[in-house]
């Protein structure tokens, strides 16, 4: 328990670990402990809007760290599968081009375009949350990353290789899912609890973009890879950081 543990922070973000070997029993319950690395990253934004607003930062120095956090902490392997599956969508080629886009190390115009198109929408929409928004959003950080294992373990896989298909295989899948659905069932009843609107409209929207994904992975690619689970949990927090932000505004 303690390598998957060290094994989910040292795979999905920049948090130093220890040392250990890298083999089946360490991956094992990696994604057990993957929200573990949401709830890190979320720690990390809401301490920083505090600092920062207590700091009297301006509302631009303000977005633009929190849209750089997320980046900086799981040092962007999410943003990397976001990127390269937004080249395989934009490709219009069969399955078999579009898996071989996602291993293709370099970076197109679509994903150039796609991946600015984002980052331009995230400092946006940080420059209107407030501070009830960011306990929210932060929150979200674990859903989208609870829901992203479930998909692992869950749904078919496009290959019998790669990451996804590496975890898919080894979990122990009956514990791996019962411990991620009560990370789900600890999230949705934490956020109804604080906020029933901001709550509702995070777990809403993450509902929809979680089935916009099973059916684009399965119709498009025939299952998931680790790129499709990183595609999905930066749109996941997009989504997210959109509906609590709005909610608050207009509702």
């Amino acid at each position: 328990m303690l390598r998957s543990f060290a094994a989910a922070f040292s795979m999905y973000s920049r948090i130093p670990m220890p040392r250990f070997e890298w083999n089946e029993n360490a991956v094992r319950y990696v994604m057990c402990f993957f929200p573990a690395v949401g709830a890190a990253v979320g720690a990390a934004l809401f301490a920083s809007a505090y600092i920062m607003r207590s700091l009297g930062a301006g509302d631009i120095l303000y977005s633009a760290v929190m849209t750089a956090i997320p980046v900086i902490i799981t040092g962007g392997i999410h943003m990397d599968g976001f990127i390269d599956t937004s080249d395989a969508l934009a490709s219009y080629g069969d399955r078999k081009k579009r898996l071989s886009i996602l291993k293709d190390s370099h970076v197109g115009a679509f994903a150039l375009i796609w991946s600015s198109v984002y980052f331009i929408l995230a400092f946006g929409i940080w420059s209107e949350t407030d501070t009830a928004d960011v306990l929210m959003i932060s929150a979200g950080c674990v859903l989208s990353r609870t829901l992203s294992g479930l998909s692992v373990i869950m749904l078919p896989t496009a290959k019998d290789t790669g990451l996804a298909a590496m975890f898919s295989g080894a979990a122990q899948k009956r514990c791996t899912i019962v411990v991620l659905l009560c990370w789900l069932a600890a999230c949705a009843a934490a956020v109804l609890l604080i906020d029933p609107k901001r709550g509702a409209a995070m777990l809403l929207s993450a509902a929809v973009i979680f089935l916009i994904y099973r059916r684009i992975s399965i119709k498009s690619f025939g299952g998931i890879t680790g790129d499709l689970a990183g595609w999905f949990l930066q749109l996941c927090e997009l989504g997210i950081l959109a509906a609590v932000t709005a909610t608050g505004r207009f509702i």
